[in-house]
């Protein structure tokens, strides 16, 4: 690949509207797929909401954070992460859709997210020549970024649900399956330097169905190969870990990206 392009951080008026990648922004954002999870089948099946009306609530709250967070001129820790959760739960609302409403099957979801996620990237780089979450500088970047982050956590969330249930392999086998994934793509980068924007956006789509596969060994009942610990506790108890460390984030200023300055 080409060397990514760099902006200023100051081109059209706005710095960098990502994070950096530290160990803070993993760990929130396993937690954040985890909470995409539970969350969801809280409020389906305990508020008792049901698929169609959840998706229709969530999606309009979604619009509302992703409008706040594209108006904002620069990275704001609890508006981005509070995007992140919430596009977690709309991109598995989305993938339970297609299979429980329209009867669409994983695999089939699974391949044509992927193909979505690809057409993404294509469109991406050949309008900006860079994939780099470093230099989210401008507002049509920062909508390729959140177009493609919304289908990687379908994408997870399909491919999550495909290993884990359709192939019958379990939550604990699934998420290792996917832990080993990760750890092969972070072998390829410090080892075999691979490119730095490659080795985020696979680690990031491997995230997703890593966090999924615990979220539900955490909360599915013991019948289902859970622990049983319950979408409400497991929510709650991850939700409360984001939001500390994003707090903690919020006074340090440990995670402002300042390499396209």
């Amino acid at each position: 690949m080409a060397a990514p392009l760099a902006l200023p951080a100051q081109a059209g008026g706005m710095l960098n509207k990502v994070p950096a990648v530290t160990l803070f922004f993993w760990i929130i954002k396993v937690m954040a797929t985890t909470v995409g999870e539970t969350g969801a089948d809280f409020l389906i099946f305990n508020v008792k909401l049901g698929l169609t009306t959840t998706s229709w609530l969530m999606g309009g709250v979604l619009l509302i954070a992703l409008a706040a967070q594209i108006s904002a001129r620069l990275y704001i820790p609890w508006l981005y992460w509070v995007a992140v959760v919430l596009i977690s739960i709309v991109g598995t609302l989305i993938t339970d859709n297609l299979t429980d409403n329209f009867g669409v099957a994983l695999e089939t979801s699974t391949l044509v997210f992927s193909v979505a996620l690809a057409a993404i990237f294509a469109a991406w780089y050949a309008s900006e020549r860079t994939l780099s979450i470093h230099t989210i500088v401008t507002r049509k970047r920062e909508l390729f970024y959140w177009a493609a982050i919304l289908i990687t956590f379908a994408l997870g969330t399909a491919a999550g649900d495909l290993v884990g249930e359709r192939w019958a392999l379990g939550y604990l086998v699934s998420g290792l399956i996917f832990a080993a994934g990760i750890a092969a793509v972070a072998i390829a980068y410090y080892v075999f330097k691979i490119s730095e924007v490659w080795a985020f956006w696979l680690a990031y789509i491997l995230t997703r169905p890593l966090g999924a596969s615990f979220g539900d060994l955490l909360s599915q009942t013991r019948d289902h190969g859970g622990l049983g610990l319950g979408t409400t506790g497991t929510s709650i108890a991850f939700l409360l870990v984001i939001i500390v460390l994003v707090s903690y984030l919020s006074i340090t200023k440990r995670d402002v990206d300042t390499s396209a300055t």
